[in-house]
């Protein structure tokens, strides 16, 4: 079960490990654990208290046994539903613990960080060998195809405008800010986002009269933003929400004569353009299409043209290693997505266009202060999420998120480019 219908049926609920109310009908695999032997838990548990005692967390299990080197405090209060959907299903098993109140951390993100930065020690080289064995493949149903990809989208991006708007600062950007300095303050939240976007569109050269495309709208501050240079924009979506809220925004703006936010999958579009900017779009493409995606990019590309791209990486081993395997993020929030490394990015531009890397730039921590402001807008805004008819469990899963994703930047186990490509051709 995704995140894609949060609201809860009718029905009985379970009772998670900490009195979470977990609905059964809408979060099958979260209410209960899934069958694992006594062996496989044993194993579980073996190799977690192994990894457990040379990290710098500490870690309390119900009967009462703590393990680590201390940090982080990370309470399980089932460890036997705990170790059995790890045995079962690895990290996926791990988050969809955590949905379920099985355990619990005061410092979320701390702990996770300190689980991020040792990622590739956690499980020992022998069993990451096996890793087939527990691992769930991709389901097919989720590839981004045309059509996959829409229902792929749609399942995040359609959830509620009103829900992203309670944690996204006043520009609705769902991408990594740029601040001027740290620790990051929300009342320059939307300056900094509003930094990071004008950074594109001066990499891309963005001015009066440039045909821009931009490839997944978000709610639209790029558009307004290009537009008010005097650009002439087309951006796509193939979020309804999306596309509706963009639009409106527009018209308020008094520049819907200069933007277009057209409902197309960037595979479909035909038109020739000066620059291209794309903000974390390459994230939700999927490994079988960054050939197709980056090829667009050339052929929609005037000669002498100029694309800006902001993307999430990881490093290349460990895209690897995640690139056929179903993850707890595939499942509950971004299905069909697979995050890059810089390599695999380069690579590929070098093997299927005729694009130059011009320039990348990396900002990790920026995105790391950008989460924090999302998750502490997200918790606060408990009450508002009820309110929109989101269940417990829902609010539980993008706590984790969000959490994931920060720890994730703070770790430098993920991190985040800004790329300038250009093409050969006569200067504009």
């Amino acid at each position: 079960m995704t995140a894609t219908h949060p609201r809860p049926a009718a029905g009985p609920q379970v009772t998670g490990g900490r009195g979470a109310p977990v609905d059964p009908h809408h979060w099958p695999d979260a209410a209960a654990p899934p069958r694992a032997s006594r062996l496989r838990r044993a194993i579980a548990a073996a190799v977690v208290r192994r990894a457990l005692h040379r990290l710098p967390l500490r870690v309390g299990f119900a009967d009462g046994e703590t393990v680590g080197l201390g940090g982080p405090l990370v309470e399980v209060h089932d460890p036997d539903a705990f170790h059995g959907r790890i045995g079962a299903q690895g990290l996926i098993g791990f988050g969809e613990s955590y949905m379920a109140g099985e355990w619990d951390a005061p410092d979320l993100v701390g702990a996770l960080t300190v689980l991020a930065a040792n990622a590739a020690e956690l499980v020992p080289a022998p069993l990451q060998r096996l890793r087939g064995l527990w691992h769930q493949r991709r389901p097919a149903a989720r590839r981004n195809t045309p059509e996959g990809a829409r229902d792929n989208i749609s399942s995040h991006y359609d959830l509620s405008n009103d829900l992203f708007a309670l944690f996204l600062d006043e520009t609705l950007s769902y991408s990594s800010a740029l601040f001027p300095a740290f620790p990051a303050r929300r009342e320059s939240f939307a300056a900094a986002q509003r930094r990071k976007i004008d950074r594109l569109l001066d990499l891309a050269e963005v001015r009066h009269g440039t045909r821009l495309l931009e490839i997944g709208t978000g709610w639209g501050e790029l558009a307004l933003r290009a537009a008010a240079r005097g650009a002439d924009v087309t951006s796509l979506t193939l979020s309804r929400e999306q596309r509706a809220r963009a639009l409106e925004r527009a018209r308020e703006a008094g520049l819907a004569d200069r933007i277009r936010v057209e409902l197309r999958d960037y595979r479909e579009e035909k038109g020739t353009y000066d620059a291209i900017v794309s903000v974390e779009m390459i994230e939700a493409v999927g490994a079988e299409f960054w050939p197709v995606y980056f090829r667009t990019l050339d052929e929609r590309l005037a000669p002498g043209g100029r694309a800006a791209l902001q993307a999430i990486t990881m490093p290349h081993d460990r895209m690897l290693a995640a690139r056929h395997t179903h993850t707890w993020i595939q499942k509950y929030v971004f299905p069909g997505g697979l995050i890059p490394s810089t390599d695999a990015i380069e690579g590929t531009v070098r093997d299927h266009t005729g694009l130059r890397v011009a320039r990348r730039d990396g900002f990790g921590a920026h995105y790391a202060e950008t989460l924090r402001l999302w998750r502490e807008r997200f918790t606060e805004g408990a009450d508002e999420v009820d309110a929109l008819g989101f269940d417990a469990t829902f609010r539980r899963l993008w706590t984790f998120y969000l959490a994931y994703s920060e720890a994730g930047f703070r770790a430098a186990y993920l991190d985040v480019q800004q790329y300038l490509f250009t093409k050969e051709g006569p200067a504009r």
